[in-house]
């Protein structure tokens, strides 16, 4: 590759590092900005709203960027992203804050989908491991630097700047890109899918609502949920039905028919899912039990990131070395299941580095199946479909989190509640869980057998996400033995000129 092309990825991994770098850096803000701004009963949107228009928007990005060219999509997307960070920055109340975060999200869609898509277009999956290391490297530096601003700009400047720092790294992005990046031309006559479109929202929208409300605002049978669950099948076999007769498909279904494309899919949700343990319920655990702070929390589960980065540089080196990749995914889903089995070994006495040094192999098992999927789902799709392909990789990656986070957010919600309610009493257990959520300083401020059962149920809980982890693994191992050893594409996927048109 070109010294400039090289300067050019680096922006498309600046690019794409801003939404994670977002993310993370909004959790320690969230409870500065509802003091600010009012509408504690709305905040939970300020994430949701994102994730909805996230998960809407990633394959339409792939879809333009096939269209359109990926150049062009990309840079769209990010100019998005950052005039939805510039308004989320200056909203003045809650109502605002949610409608520009969706904003923001419907940019943030086209964030990984464009920079993986860019990169397939102009390197060979033999080489695009090395590169997916670079992602592995960036990755874990958004997750790390990511609370430590969130906290420093509520605490010692203004939460707005959490999304204000957004726009100078985008604008970086922007200019490397625009100047170094090739643009491949198009000879398309391009037809967007309007109802498949349509469909395909309405789809996601319900799943994500059912899989924010199932368990918490509303029972599992309430009408609202039946109604959602309803909603999201219909508009799916409606979407499927639309997609088999459309002429340019938001999501071409003859990609599926590829064994490999397919078993990558239902790999990288597995995936998505199983990263929530570490980064969504693990942090619970060492502030709720071990009396760890916030940003302290997040450091002690650095060593899965750690895994995830290690096996994501050494095995995307692996892959362009040696052109075999079916080992890994296999390997992914056994660490994975016995990573979360190791989980069982935390409980109230177990020590801090201990409780840390557990979650490195979970990680790493994501890592590996993260890698593997990808870089299966780029081998498998033809060139013309490299952005729809590299959307749908990352968005059944984002509905697994999103699956992952409620379905496994309720297992341990209820284990935490049957748990409390067995050690202290139902009357007990629920004035102190009375706000809903749990924070260590609450914690510490409870009599000392109310604590030792806080710790227990916390634990409990954590053990039965440790299950539900260790199952997703166990399927996602069962599953990468069908992928097959397909040879990796020596040549890179670029398509200077696409001669057909359609009308």
């Amino acid at each position: 590759m070109s010294r400039s092309l090289h300067v050019g990825l680096v922006g498309v991994v600046l690019g794409m590092i801003t939404a994670p770098l977002d993310g993370m850096m909004l959790g320690p803000a969230l409870p500065v900005i509802v003091g600010d701004l009012g509408g504690l009963q709305y905040f939970s949107w300020v994430v949701t709203a994102y994730l909805v228009a996230m998960a809407a928007a990633t394959p339409i990005w792939g879809k333009l960027g096939d269209l359109y060219g990926r150049k062009r999509a990309y840079l769209s997307a990010i100019v998005l992203f950052l005039l939805g960070s510039g308004l989320s920055g200056a909203a003045q109340d809650m109502t605002q804050l949610i409608g520009f975060r969706a904003v923001q999200g419907l940019g943030g869609g086209g964030l990984m989908v464009g920079a993986l898509a860019l990169i397939a277009e102009l390197v060979p999956p033999r080489q695009s491991g090395r590169l997916m290391g670079l992602f592995g490297t960036m990755m874990p530096i958004a997750f790390i630097a990511g609370p430590l601003l969130g906290g420093l700009f509520a605490d010692h400047l203004s939460w707005r700047w959490a999304f204000y720092v957004n726009i100078p790294i985008g604008v970086v992005a922007v200019l490397l890109i625009a100047a170094t990046v090739p643009a491949a031309l198009r000879r398309i006559k391009p037809r967007i899918d309007v109802p498949g479109v349509t469909l395909l929202t309405a789809a996601l929208v319900a799943l994500s609502l059912l899989a924010s409300w199932a368990g918490s605002r509303y029972a599992w049978l309430s009408a609202p949920i039946v109604t959602l669950a309803v909603v999201s099948l219909a508009a799916l076999a409606a979407f499927v039905a639309v997609e088999r007769r459309a002429a340019e498909p938001v999501v071409p279904l003859r990609l599926y028919g590829d064994r490999n494309f397919a078993l990558a899919q239902i790999l990288r949700l597995l995936a998505g899912a199983g990263m929530m343990v570490s980064a969504v319920f693990l942090p619970q655990y060492m502030q709720l039990v071990k009396g760890a702070s916030s940003t302290a929390s997040g450091m002690l589960i650095l060593p899965a990131m750690l895994g995830m980065v290690v096996v994501l540089i050494g095995s995307g080196q692996l892959i362009s070395r040696t052109g075999r990749y079916r080992a890994y995914p296999i390997l992914g889903g056994a660490l994975l299941a016995g990573g979360m089995f190791a989980l069982l070994a935390l409980g109230p006495g177990t020590g801090l580095a201990l409780a840390s040094a557990l979650t490195f192999f979970g990680g790493a098992g994501v890592g590996l199946l993260m890698q593997s999927t990808t870089i299966v789902t780029i081998n498998s799709a033809p060139p013309r479909d490299l952005g729809a392909a590299s959307g749908s990789v990352t968005l059944w990656h984002t509905m697994g989190a999103s699956l992952g986070a409620a379905g496994l957010g309720a297992l341990y919600t209820n284990q935490l509640r049957d748990t409390l309610s067995s050690r202290l009493g139902v009357s007990a257990a629920g004035r102190i869980l009375a706000d809903g959520e749990l924070t260590a300083s609450a914690v510490h401020r409870l009599p000392a057998a109310a604590q030792d059962a806080v710790h227990a149920a916390v634990s409990s809980g954590v053990h039965a996400i440790a299950f539900a982890g260790a199952a997703l693994g166990a399927v996602a191992f069962v599953l990468a033995w069908l992928v097959r050893e397909t040879p990796l594409r020596e040549r890179p996927a670029s398509t200077p000129v696409l001669e057909e048109t359609h009308v």
